[in-house]
């Protein structure tokens, strides 16, 4: 890249931006970007993926459209923007009034807006995109990317849309943002997008902060016990998830009535209500948010110090999304499962419920097994998500903070049978009626 291009791009940083320098992984994507590459950036979350696309907005001549799900966070990214002086931005999206979208459309259309946030519902619409091709687009970035596979843990119907908006709009440049993506994931984005050369620029999911571990309960007495055990011992705030409305509610009364300061959130509350629940929790009234997953994507809390979950969640990626929410700040912070084995029931339900194809089912499945092996796992958690994600680096043994890192499991010989587990070198074992893996070679 030109040295006058790099000039620009530090002074913009320190004077615009007040950042004294790109990490490594944000300045990769960056520069794909700026010689007009179509990107797809993994990134985990609190890496930068923001400035991925703000930074490019100010030097690439034309409008930048950002494609987000939640109404909430293009919100909060556009009047942060706006306030910062960094960018002129516009939002389309159901929460306007007909006078506020109008007023919108019109800044669009004769103001020259330097990015435009809008859902990928709105995105769909022959009226919106009309607009949008009278605009010079230079690109279109894709928020929570993970949402266009059905392969991913998160899929959005609507984001299958965008493919098509992308040809209606003349194959602008674009740029995929993602905390999580399997090979799967990314190979269906190619697709979903039609585009096949679409660079990956990985920068790995390892976050040491984030101390993993979990706790073996046997019976619902015993996990309760356990959650406010750990709510009361961990200092900040935290979220503890749940699977169902039912457990959410209980949960919360439990810790209510145990004197925490604590407040809940699922999808079947009203919206004015589910909105002055996360108020609470974001402005720090509230120590701990008990929620089903509906409460999550584009939830920004950085100096959350735990994240708890109640039951198994249906797949690895899941969980390393809602576990993620913890410690956005760099600091440490834990992120603790509860696992009692006949919880795995509920999840075993909802994959029975769930009507999808055969091939999708069986994956699925699949997916919910690697969950339950993780939890049942004497080895290091970190290697264990690394090695999912694909994301093991050579020579990488153990993150030396997780549980079985710090208290690695006893086993005897004489008590266990061996089975390999996948490719990670681990034996199960089986101590009494209760599973483990341990090193292959103990």
């Amino acid at each position: 890249m030109a040295t006058s291009l790099n000039t620009q791009i530090d002074r913009l940083l320190r004077k615009v931006f007040g950042i004294a320098a790109l990490r490594d992984g944000q300045r990769r994507v960056i520069d794909s970007v700026l010689t007009g590459r179509d990107t797809l950036a993994v990134m985990p979350t609190g890496s930068g993926k923001s400035l991925c696309y703000q930074l490019p907005a100010r030097l690439m001549p034309g409008v930048t459209v950002v494609v987000s799900p939640l109404i909430s966070l293009m919100k909060d990214q556009a009047e942060k923007l706006e306030e910062a002086g960094i960018a002129s931005a516009a939002q389309v999206n159901s929460s306007l009034s007909r006078a506020e979208e109008l007023e919108a459309l019109d800044a669009i259309e004769h103001a020259g807006k330097d990015i435009i946030f809008c859902t990928p519902e709105r995105l769909a619409t022959a009226e919106f995109r009309e607009l949008l091709r009278q605009s010079n687009i230079a690109l279109v970035v894709i928020d929570e990317a993970h949402c266009i596979s059905q392969w991913g843990h998160d899929f959005r119907p609507a984001y299958l849309d965008i493919g098509a908006a992308l040809e209606a709009l003349g194959q602008p440049q674009v740029l995929a943002l993602t905390a999580t993506a399997t090979d799967d994931v990314i190979a269906d984005i190619r697709v979903q997008l039609a585009r096949p050369r679409l660079r990956v620029v990985n920068t790995g999911i390892y976050r040491p902060n984030l101390q993993y571990r979990v706790r073996q309960v046997t019976n619902p007495d015993e996990k309760n016990a356990t959650l406010l055990e750990l709510v009361r011992d961990t200092p900040g705030v935290g979220i503890v998830y749940a699977a169902t409305v039912k457990a959410v509610k209980e949960a919360c009364q439990l810790l209510a009535d145990a004197g925490e300061s604590v407040t809940l959130y699922h999808g079947r509350l009203k919206s004015a209500e589910r909105s002055e629940n996360q108020n609470l929790f974001m402005n720090g009234e509230r120590r701990v948010m008990v929620a089903t997953n509906a409460f999550g994507m584009g939830i920004d809390k950085t100096d959350t110090r735990f994240v708890i979950h109640l039951q198994v969640p249906g797949n690895l990626e899941a969980y390393y999304q809602e576990s993620g929410r913890a410690g956005r700040d760099g600091e440490d912070a834990e992120c603790t499962l509860l696992y009692y084995h006949d919880d795995t029931r509920l999840q075993k339900f909802f994959l029975m419920k769930s009507k999808a194809p055969d091939e999708k089912h069986e994956l699925d499945r699949e997916k919910l097994e690697r969950m339950i092996r993780y939890a049942q796992s004497g080895f290091c958690r970190w290697k264990l998500l690394l090695d999912y994600f694909g994301d093991l680096a050579p020579g990488f043994e153990r993150c030396c903070r997780c549980d079985n890192c710090r208290t690695p499991p006893a086993i005897s010989g004489d008590d266990f049978k061996q089975q390999e587990l996948g490719n990670l070198g681990l034996v199960e074992v089986v101590v009494g009626d209760q599973h483990q893996a341990g090193v292959a070679a103990v």
